[in-house]
């Protein structure tokens, strides 16, 4: 926003919250979320695929250290979590993570830092982090609910799927349409859940941010206590993604 105007607390915020955005009622795209989505998901690729090029056997670097850590960490999750047989689910998980983890930890930059940068171009609208918009996070949730239901037929088949649907938790066959109620009050809870909790706990922590720059030349202690605490919060938001996605995914698997 233009720093020659006078705006109030609430306008600030407003126009803090609000995407760059192209397009009109459903059809409306948010410029900025897609491209900061992309932007990070292509960080992650060069960055990794560039360690996986230059690792040794020997005493590795910093950088190879750290991602060695991370693949290790998200594979003993997998591991510890994941009961069925399916190669595709680490990558996938270590996917989920560190790209969640990367759109999360944009919070960290000053709020009014890449908007400023934005505006010397003639952008008025940035909104930096894609996952306080519940965009993004529905449609991180819908890739997982695809390939809910993509294995759940492939492992148990469509008549076992539609079993499983329609036999519990009641076994009579009086019942089976309540089951059916119930089994798919319960399935389609899972891309609700994992889009709304990342959405509301990041758009929260974006929304503090905002508030705490508005109260002026005291903001910056503030700030960075509440950064630290974000500190936790961030990874702790891409981890817990992460381990739903593993846990519904192994549901999805068992062949009861």
């Amino acid at each position: 926003m233009s720093s020659g105007a006078e705006i109030t607390s609430q306008e600030y915020i407003k126009h803090h919250l609000t995407n760059l955005s192209v397009g009109e009622g459903f059809m409306t795209v948010h410029i900025d979320t897609l491209g900061w989505s992309v932007f990070l998901g292509l960080v992650f690729i060069m960055l990794f695929r560039s360690v996986a090029k230059k690792a040794s056997t020997g005493v590795p670097g910093k950088l190879q250290c750290a991602v060695e850590m991370v693949v290790e960490f998200v594979d003993d999750s997998v591991k510890s979590t994941f009961h069925g047989k399916n190669p595709v689910i680490a990558p996938l998980a270590l996917t989920i993570f560190v790209w969640v983890l990367l759109m999360n930890a944009m919070d960290w930059i000053p709020v009014d830092l890449i908007p400023r940068i934005f505006e010397l171009f003639g952008v008025h609208y940035m909104k930096a982090v894609p996952t306080t918009d519940p965009n993004m996070t529905f449609a991180l949730a819908l890739g997982v609910f695809v390939l809910i239901l993509y294995y759940s037929i492939k492992v148990k088949g469509i008549g076992g799927f539609i079993k499983e649907l329609t036999t519990q938790p009641f076994g009579h066959w009086s019942l089976y349409p309540v089951n059916f109620i119930l089994e798919m009050v319960t399935l389609l809870a899972r891309p609700l859940s994992l889009a709304l909790r990342l959405f509301g706990n990041m758009y929260a922590g974006e929304l503090i941010f905002l508030l705490i720059a508005t109260i002026g030349v005291f903001q910056l202690p503030v700030h960075f206590l509440w950064a630290a605490f974000h500190l936790l919060i961030i990874p702790l938001q891409a981890f817990i993604f992460m381990m739903l996605t593993i846990l519904y995914l192994s549901l999805a698997h068992e062949d009861h």
